[in-house]
């Protein structure tokens, strides 16, 4: 039987030679999906003490437990005591703090909550738009993310250089169908399990191998993914409950410092623990030659290859059948790609990132337009999915957000010649974001008296001008432009003729002078 001190002891281990990279997945976790949701409570957090209700529903910031409560009370068609009780108040907050506005669920309980408080109108027909969308996001990509999380901490455990960029391998791999069938599944069975209280937290241990065995084997079929979480959870269920629940001490510790306890070191504990029980659990199951054992085929996860062996690997490895003709990938202390059970079609193995490209003045402008056309349409799609009114949510009247432009234009200057360190990227990325916002608000409303949209009643707010969660998240948003979007841009820009690039610019230019003009003089 394992004990778990000595799985927190590898654990451990493993953080220490791979702790930043393990911090920064978690992190993407938290921001992505509606995992570590008392992680990242406080920094979505909205105080609406002072604003109607009926404002903060339609705004799309009223908290979770506020949605839960209006809901029952409009079924019931009267006031819930229990609410407003000691236990009532422990209850909302405990929901707030671990179950996520973001989750399927909860849009479901908020598209019910919106048809029931209002006329069935064009808003509805966008709120029930917005759960679709959310469905799409959780079972299309949240998933996958969950997996990749699990195959990272999977490989840190004995490959301590493995990279952040692991967390999106099934995505390079363009293998989703099969993980993405399995975890639906796994959702369906535990909500439906849920309902039974007891046999939900049950069958919540039961089913919580299923990530790291699609992570090590994403080809495995339904039907055997479920009955090997079960037979390696047989008799380990309990043990595991008490496993997270020596982790408790952690949790209280982490509301007292608004989460940052949990987001920069509780989660990453825990996920390196639960990977090495599911590498205990695998072993014990692999040497006991129990049925299906052969469906765990990943054994250079638990046993790290020499070098000669790497060789001989490679000496018998068949390129036509793989995308590693010209790529050796042998990098020390990572996994040996080309040995994994699935590979990549070949149009998804690229060269690295070049972190030396430089852009040119005609593909800076390029840049700057797109982004700011971007983010008008981002902004836009959002406001429209979530209170169903279409409204221009920029300062201009044509579809572009300078801020977006600027800040994208800033990035490429100052943080590509960072661009190799991702954290300090994305900490420059939220600090040139957070300093922008903050002028650009400010010199509104202080000089040219136009009011913006506030920030007031947001958690970690300066002068409600920006507040801490639209930081991280426009900063994520600049990551990815910063590694993927502006160079697939400047890419396309450069397929483009002289007198072609002369001709888009200049059109560009002058409407976008002509909306300055009319926005500020006129």
């Amino acid at each position: 039987m394992w004990k778990t001190s000595d799985l927190k002891k590898k654990a451990r281990r493993s953080m220490k030679y791979n702790f930043k990279r393990m911090v920064s997945v978690c992190f993407l976790i938290a921001m992505l999906t509606t995992a570590y949701t008392s992680s990242t409570f406080f920094i979505h957090h909205y105080n609406s003490n002072n604003q109607d209700f009926s404002i903060c529903e339609l705004t799309g910031n009223a908290p979770t437990s506020q949605i839960i409560e209006d809901t029952l009370e409009q079924l019931t068609n009267q006031k819930l005591p229990f609410f407003h009780s000691f236990i009532g108040y422990l209850s909302t907050l405990l929901i707030d703090l671990y179950v996520s506005g973001r989750s399927i669920i909860f849009s479901i309980i908020k598209a019910v909550h919106t048809l029931l408080f209002r006329e069935f109108e064009w808003v509805s027909v966008f709120v029930l738009a917005g759960v679709f969308l959310a469905f799409l996001y959780q079972y299309f990509i949240a998933n996958i993310l969950f997996i990749g999380e699990k195959r990272f901490f999977l490989e840190s455990k004995n490959y301590p250089d493995t990279k952040i960029s692991k967390l999106f391998y099934l995505f390079k791999l363009r293998y989703l169908h099969n993980p993405i069938w399995v975890m639906f599944c796994r959702s369906i069975y535990q909500i439906l399990w849920n309902l039974t209280i007891v046999g939900g937290i049950i069958k919540h241990y039961e089913y919580s191998m299923i990530p790291y065995i699609l992570a090590e084997n994403p080809a495995i079929d339904c039907e055997e993914a479920f009955r090997l979480s079960k037979q390696l959870m047989k008799g380990n269920k309990f043990h595991m409950f008490r496993m997270h629940l020596s982790f408790l001490h952690w949790q209280l510790l982490s509301f007292f410092t608004f989460g940052l306890v949990n987001l920069f070191f509780t989660n990453v504990y825990m996920q390196a623990t639960d990977a090495e029980l599911y590498m205990v659990l695998r072993k014990k199951y692999v040497r006991s030659r129990l049925p299906g054992y052969e469906r765990f085929n990943d054994p250079i996860l638990d046993t790290v290859p020499s070098e000669d062996e790497l060789l001989i690997s490679k000496a018998l490895y068949d390129d036509s059948e793989g995308p590693y003709t010209k790529i050796s990938y042998f990098e020390p202390n990572q996994y040996p790609l080309f040995l994994y059970s699935i590979q990549p079609p070949k149009s998804a193995v690229k060269p690295a990132w070049n972190k030396d490209r430089r852009y040119d003045v005609p593909s800076l402008l390029f840049i700057f337009f797109i982004f700011s056309i971007f983010g008008w349409a981002f902004e836009t799609c959002m406001f429209l999915t979530r209170e169903g009114v279409f409204s221009n949510h920029g300062l201009l009247l044509g579809p572009w957000m300078p801020l977006y432009g600027i800040c994208g234009t800033l990035i490429l200057l100052f943080v590509q010649k960072i661009s190799h360190r991702p954290i300090l990227s994305f900490l420059s990325i939220m600090t040139i974001y957070s300093i922008l916002e903050y002028a650009l608000t400010w010199l509104m409303e202080s000089n040219l008296k136009i009011n913006l949209l506030t920030y007031n009643g947001y958690f970690m707010n300066l002068n409600a001008h920006t507040f801490l969660g639209g930081s991280i998240f426009f900063a994520l948003l600049g990551c990815a432009f910063l590694y993927y979007l502006a160079p697939k841009c400047a890419d396309y820009f450069s397929f483009l003729s002289k007198k072609w690039k002369t001709a888009l610019l200049s059109i560009l230019s002058i409407l976008f002078v002509i909306d300055l003009i009319y926005t500020f003089l006129l």
